[in-house]
């Protein structure tokens, strides 16, 4: 987590729709939105280099101060579109935010060590929702898994949180089970049943010819 907002210039826009988007691509821009409650929509465009390289070294809900023309903004990264054939970011959403409120977020949750001899860990959920300050947000939350057996089971309540922080799912959601790998095996092999997936049946034996 970091106390300090990332630096990211802006330029206002008043163009919109597929076109000017496609234009400002080409420029190297990304067209992005400011949204707050309490006022219009900032819309904006970022350098693409310089937003795709704060996005990729820190991730969404990452705190940037916006500098546009002069007027600073506190905002939160809050969501990116990318181009599903080259990745490249067509268009961000940007949440306004001010020092010392706490907002919800979905944070990342890491693994750390080995469960014990024959358990199998499938983590069911990769986020978990917490409420946050808006200098403290967690880039991941790191889970122990050392030592757990078959039939254990982390759930987010179980989940010890950064100081500060506050869990907002429920908290019997189920986060990491622990089963033995035979279990696993023949649940995938049910779902892939019940999705209509065979095995190819072996070839029959031609027929033998009737003698005439």
């Amino acid at each position: 987590m970091s106390n300090e907002a990332i630096a990211l210039v802006a330029a206002p826009r008043k163009e919109f729709g597929k076109g000017f988007a496609r234009r400002a691509r080409v420029a190297g821009l990304v067209p992005a939105v400011i949204y707050a409650k309490g006022f219009e929509p900032l819309h904006i465009t970022v350098d693409r280099i310089e937003f795709t390289k704060i996005v990729r070294n820190h991730g969404v809900n990452t705190v940037v101060t916006v500098d546009i023309e002069g007027e600073k903004q506190l905002a939160m990264i809050k969501h990116v579109d990318q181009n599903v054939l080259n990745w490249q970011i067509d268009h961000a959403d940007l949440l306004a935010i001010k020092k010392g409120e706490k907002v919800e977020v979905e944070v990342p949750v890491v693994t750390a060590g080995e469960p014990g001899p024959g358990t199998m860990l499938i983590q069911e959920t990769d986020t978990i929702r917490v409420l946050a300050d808006v200098m403290s947000i967690p880039e991941e939350i790191v889970v122990s898994v050392a030592g757990k057996v078959v039939g254990d089971q982390i759930l987010a309540g179980d989940i010890e949180l950064p100081e500060g922080t506050e869990l907002t799912d429920e908290a019997d959601v189920l986060m990491i089970n622990f089963v033995a790998p035979e279990d696993n095996e023949a649940e995938a092999d049910e779902a892939a049943e019940a999705a209509g997936v065979v095995e190819d049946a072996p070839e029959e034996a031609p027929a033998e010819e009737s003698a005439e």
